[in-house]
């Protein structure tokens, strides 16, 4: 038998290890390393490697953002940054049809930009609008498909500490810098698409409008949800002005939110501090041992020649633009309906990435293509993790929700294939500041 036949056996072997640990509900960070570890058993290979291959994957001096994001996050989560956002939502957008989606969307626009996760922004504006969504006779699934949905913006809008994930995983070639900025417009575009799914679909429900509060009340709404949203023009102003770098940002935000949060709005107490503290340790240690494991996984299916191998299969379509990045999109959409985003993103972007740059796509706009394809993963079974969060909240079952969600789905797909074939989108803000 040929080395390569045997590359390809231990391929689709590692890849059937990984599906049945998962499927058996092994948690996603000790599936990869698990399935990775039985290779390396395989091949012969000290397990001493595995440990190496683990803790490299998190010598990358660029993480030492995340977690700092990840707290800035939980602190402006716990301190009630998302009601102020909210009502500056409901005072430009309120009037609108089907009135609580639309500010819902726009509030997930605005929390995304300065938290950057899709669970915090499902989390905080499901509990905060799903009581007065119900009161005002909206029902409880369209109030799941409408913040689950609405939170993936929060993937595209800076600061994205999964953007930082996909900057290392490229390599030193992709600015971070770039990346935040290439992801202002699609999440623009992917929230105003929402919205006019939501407005269809209000309408035809029968719910009703706001009423606009007024010049003053939107003005007032606006002075007091600034100092929140300066958090994401001090952090991407400060690197593209390169006064700081990436993890610097990260600090710099966190110390300006504490500050805002104690001395501006004065709502941060000890209590929520402690949990906003606690809330981090735990996201931050779970993501970290993702990307650690997820190294290890990735090392083994460079060492299998796994991405040449998948080269060489879509080698009769790489001079077809269109034909390629829809099978990269199906792929990635597939992967991502049982896989969390950070491993994915570990692990697919040193597969997928070259494959694309071959056929023409720069590799912020890739980035930010990978971005929403993955999120769409967290709004659909079986791993969905917003989506779970958000039936949780307002107390309905997945399938009732899995029902009536689909508009939003296709809203969803449509922003990517916006962002997939029409590289401005992406790239004309990064282009102005080169």
């Amino acid at each position: 038998m040929s080395a390569r036949s045997d590359s390809v056996e231990l391929i689709i072997l590692l890849l059937l290890i990984l599906a049945a640990l998962l499927y058996f509900g092994v948690p996603v960070a000790i599936a990869l390393a698990m399935s990775a570890s039985a290779i390396l058993v395989v091949l012969d290979i000290p397990m001493i490697v595995a440990v190496q291959r683990m803790a490299s994957g998190l010598d990358v001096f660029v993480l030492l953002a995340i977690p700092l994001f990840i707290f800035a996050g939980d602190l402006m989560n716990q301190s009630g940054i998302a009601r102020r956002l909210l009502r500056l939502a409901d005072a430009i957008v309120g009037k609108a049809p089907g009135g609580l989606g639309q500010v819902t969307i726009l509030a997930s626009m605005l929390f995304g930009a300065v938290s950057g996760s899709a669970v915090a922004s499902a989390s905080a504006l499901g509990s905060t609008l799903g009581p007065e969504m119900k009161e005002k006779g909206y029902d409880a699934d369209f109030a799941v498909n409408v913040t689950t949905t609405a939170s993936i913006t929060g993937l595209l809008i800076p600061p994205s500490h999964n953007m930082i994930i996909y900057a290392a995983a490229a390599g030193a070639g992709v600015s971070v810098g770039d990346l935040f900025l290439g992801g202002i417009l699609p999440g623009v575009v992917t929230g105003v698409i929402l919205m006019g799914v939501a407005a269809v679909v209000a309408t035809r429900r029968g719910y009703p409008p706001g009423s606009f509060p007024g010049w003053r009340a939107l003005l007032v709404s606006a002075l007091v949800a600034v100092p929140g949203i300066l958090t994401a023009v001090i952090v991407v102003g400060g690197i593209l002005a390169g006064i700081f770098t990436p993890t610097e940002s990260a600090a710099i935000a966190t110390v300006y939110t504490f500050i805002i949060a104690i001395i501006v709005y004065r709502s941060l107490s000890w209590t929520a501090f402690v949990t906003a503290v606690t809330n981090a340790v735990k996201t931050t240690s779970m993501v970290m041992f993702v990307i650690a494991a997820a190294g290890l996984f990735g090392w083994v299916l460079a060492v299998l020649r796994a991405p040449e191998r998948l080269a060489l299969l879509m080698d009769p379509v790489l001079g077809n633009f269109i034909a390629t990045m829809l099978i990269i999109n199906l792929i990635l959409l597939v992967l991502g309906t049982f896989m969390d985003m950070a491993p994915l993103i570990l692990i697919s972007t040193p597969i997928f990435l070259p494959i694309a740059m071959a056929a023409g796509m720069d590799p912020v706009q890739f980035g930010v293509m990978l971005m929403l394809n993955l999120g769409i993963g967290l709004v659909t079974p079986p791993v969905g993790a917003v989506l779970f969060v958000g039936c949780a909240i307002q107390n309905i079952p997945v399938g009732r929700v899995l029902r009536t969600i689909w508009p939003f789905y296709l809203a969803l797909v449509a922003a990517l294939m916006v962002i997939t074939f029409l590289p401005g989108v992406t790239l004309y803000l990064p282009s102005l500041f080169k």
